[in-house]
């Protein structure tokens, strides 16, 4: 980029206004051009704005070229130009320097510029905090333009220390030294502190008092070595933490937490020490080590050294990598692996503030490791697994939101929208200016304060955004609080209010994530899921559609049978059982079949001729074409499920441990009646296989293989043969039952055998949590039809 000698000593030929926008506040990308603009002998200025960047450059045209270039080509680590637009400029006379210029006064202009997620401590950090006699050794809270806190920190944009929770702490000499110094890393990082101008730790009892300690984290070590339970401030949030070693430890946790199976995730100092565990792939170690840094589900190998409680009956460990200075600090001085569970009362929120750790974590820990740097907005850790050598996100949260999405091509015209999800693993979606925000991971809005904070997260968005929907988008289920919400608001705000069938939100957010055009032509969509309310008004989640964005055909599904219970089916698998089993071979086969079962005795305890009495009638029991309550009933009949389960989940996680544990690939049969639509996908033949394989001795991980073989067989057949009487131009794939690695794999695997494209989740989650975008994608391509 350096100027020829020739070229230094020519006369300014240009002068321009450049606009970049995207993600490019907060990511080092202001001394980046400044840095450019120095080498290339250009004088002008650059400063934040609502709208991203604004750069005023003279100097000759070829040079202002090259700038372009690299800003295009070359940005900063953690950026993402979304687009660049160049005008003239009159330039004033005299201008020789370049310099990084204040933002200014905002006076009615509207919000667009992006917000960078919070991204891992960079390897420069690490270094700096490691080595003795650095300014920031040992220090808990060093950051710099390539690393740090920043959606956690923001209250407005620009994205300027004034309007982030960093104003609490003025800067001393030394570090307004280097935020002003181009050509030092801290170059305008405006989350810059040190031990003395910035955020500090110290160490709490239960009962909210400050243990002298000359060195917090010293001690916060030593209690956990000392089995204890530490409630630890992170970046978004509290931790519980404690020695994952420890098996009195970790069952500590579990009985104060009333959490009683549900896996922890798990924090390790580095690679190698998760290495000592699990089987990390090279894109599992590029996932655990980017600046996102999720908890990745990895293949649990040796199980020396780990307390069985950690995850128990399962195949996975769900690991993540020091996200912060203090996690980095707090990981390497106690030298191995620790528990790191949100903390939180189960079914809330994670707690965010100090006060509220004491009154609500005190009853789970035996130290509280504090500091004083406010966070700005609750951020989850974020949960994603590699499958087919791609990441999938299944909690999308810390390091990925509110990272902007283009929009698929046709998009560009679509009017902002607001879609505001489900009910469970709630999560809101903006689009405007052809991209697309998800909100993070909320939490299931049936619990009081989750919904409270739903409601606060849809003002926080639209405030820090600046977003105006001109539409609303919600789903079809009459009773869900996120549906009432967009209702009231719609009438309120006089709105449209599109209103999206859950299972064509799923397979909408699967094309748009992989930028299927609006006008592509229609795809086959399977649809794998829990719960959906249908359009028939019975509970659907085992689906193939034809659809594209604007609406769909029920084409195929599982067989419906009823829910006995209703919602208490889906906390009791046995239940499901009851009612696949009498669907498949009636009362008298099921009494039959029953005493063989090693899930028989849970169903021989319970009053099954009420529960039978209540589906003949249709009392309480709705008809379900659901593929999770089917997992549910398998795990339930091979004894993996507990009569209540424990957390959502459980049974079918444990079904796919269980098979991940077999190498037979042989396929469970399911029927098929095509004579009317939609096709029926019957797992009756299916069962009699299971019953026979019981009977015969054969391992039960081989019949959790086979029946995730044939689930797939079936659908992905069906699918294909569907695709091809109707020309439909790709496969697509979505709900939460895809979560399931064994089952997406197998799916994948004989779905790309054919010809056309498979669009499956990857960055949105293919669970509720990604329920917005494809609802906002519906109803943004119905505005514009």
């Amino acid at each position: 980029m350096t100027m020829e000698r020739g070229e230094r000593d020519a006369p300014l030929r240009a002068a321009e206004c450049i606009r970049v926008r995207g993600l490019v506040q907060g990511v080092g990308f202001r001394p980046f051009v400044h840095a450019l603009a120095q080498r290339l002998q250009l004088a002008g200025s650059v400063h934040n704005d609502s709208e991203g960047v604004l750069i005023h450059v003279a100097g000759q045209a070829a040079a202002i070229d090259a700038l372009v270039t690299a800003i295009r080509d070359e940005p900063p680590a953690l950026a993402h130009v979304a687009s660049i637009e160049r005008a003239l400029w009159s330039a004033p006379s005299g201008l020789v320097t370049f310099a990084i210029a204040a933002s200014p006064a905002e006076h009615g202009g509207r919000h667009t510029a992006g917000v960078v997620p919070d991204a891992r401590i960079c390897a420069a950090c690490e270094s700096e905090i490691d080595t003795p006699g650095e300014r920031r050794y040992r220090y808990a809270f060093a950051s710099c333009t390539a690393c740090g806190p920043r959606f956690s920190i923001i209250d407005a944009i620009p994205y300027d220390r004034p309007n982030t929770t960093m104003r609490d702490f003025p800067l001393c000499a030394p570090c307004r030294g280097e935020y002003e110094s181009p050509v030092d890393r801290r170059f305008h990082a405006q989350p810059i502190a040190c031990p003395e101008c910035g955020p500090r730790l110290w160490i709490e009892n239960p009962d909210g008092v400050r243990v002298a300690s000359d060195d917090p984290l010293a001690a916060a070590v030593e209690a956990l070595r000392q089995g204890q339970i530490l409630a630890l401030k992170g970046l978004g949030g509290f931790h519980l933490a404690c020695d994952a070693g420890n098996g009195a430890a970790v069952e500590a946790l579990r009985a104060r937490k009333r959490r009683p199976a549900k896996p922890f995730a798990l924090m390790a100092p580095d690679l190698a020490n998760i290495r000592k565990f699990c089987r990390v792939d090279p894109c599992e170690a590029a996932l655990l080590a980017s600046p996102a840094a999720p908890i990745v589900l990895l293949e649990w190998l040796n199980r020396e050294g780990l307390a069985a409680a950690v995850a128990p009956n399962q195949a996975l460990l769900g690991f993540m990598l020091p996200t912060t200075p203090l996690h980095h600090l707090l990981l390497g001085e106690f030298g191995g692996a620790l528990v790191m569970t949100s903390g939180n009362v189960s079914g809330e929120p994670q707690v965010i503030d100090n006060a509220d750790a004491q009154r609500k974590l005190g009853g789970f820990a035996d130290s509280f490791l504090m500091h004083d740097r406010r966070i700005a907005r609750r951020l989850d850790d974020s949960v994603a697994r590699v499958v087919s050598g791609e990441p999938r996100l299944l909690r999308h949260a810390r390091g990925y939101a509110p990272a902007p999405r283009r929009l698929p091509p046709g998009f560009a015209s679509a009017p902002p929208v607001l879609a505001l999800g489900g009910e469970m693993k709630a999560a809101i979606c903006l689009t405007r200016n052809n991209e697309a925000l998800l909100s993070h991971h909320l939490g299931d809005l049936e619990e009081p304060l989750t919904y409270r904070e739903f409601v606060r997260a849809i003002d926080d968005y639209a405030q820090l955004f600046d977003h105006r929907p001109a539409l609303l988008a919600a789903d079809l289920h009459p009773a869900y609080r996120s549906s009432a919400w967009a209702e009231q608001a719609a009438a309120e705000r006089d709105l449209p209010l599109a209103r999206v069938q859950h299972h064509h939100a799923h397979i909408a957010a699967a094309m748009a994530e992989r930028a299927w055009p609006r006008d592509c032509g229609r795809v086959v969509g399977i649809a794998l899921d829990g719960i959906g309310y249908g359009r028939d008004g019975t509970v659907w989640g085992g689906e193939i559609l034809l659809c594209d964005y604007m609406d769909f055909t029920r084409m195929a599904r599982l067989k419906p049978v009823p829910l006995p219970g209703g919602a208490r089916a889906v906390t009791q698998p046995w239940r499901n059982l009851l009612a696949q089993l009498d669907a498949a071979f009636g009362i008298d086969g099921t009494a039959a079949y029953m005493p063989t079962l090693p899930g028989g005795a849970i169903l021989a305890g319970q009053q099954l001729g009420v529960l039978r009495q209540a589906m003949a009638r249709g009392l309480n029991s709705p008809l379900s074409s659901s593929c999770g309550r089917l997992f549910d009933a398998v795990a339930a009949a091979l004894a993996l499920s507990p009569a209540q389960l424990s957390f959502e989940g459980e049974a079918a996680m444990a079904l796919e441990a269980l098979a991940s544990n077999s190498v037979d690939t042989r396929c469970y049969p399911f029927s098929v009646d095509t004579a009317t639509l939609p096709w029926s996908i019957d797992p009756a033949p299916m069962w009699r296989a299971l019953l026979e394989d019981l009977r015969d001795g054969v391992p039960i991980a081989d019949i959790a293989a086979r029946f995730h073989f044939g689930l797939a067989e079936a659908f992905c057949d069906a699918a294909l043969r569907i695709a091809k009487a109707n020309d439909a131009q790709a496969i697509a794939l979505g709900g939460g039952v895809f979560q399931n690695g064994l089952l997406l794999q197998a799916c994948l695997t004989r779905l790309t055998a054919s010809s056309l494209p498979v669009l499956s989740p990857a960055q949105i989650p293919a669970n509720d949590g990604g329920l917005a975008f494809g609802q906002a994608i519906i109803a943004a391509a119905r505005a514009l039809a």
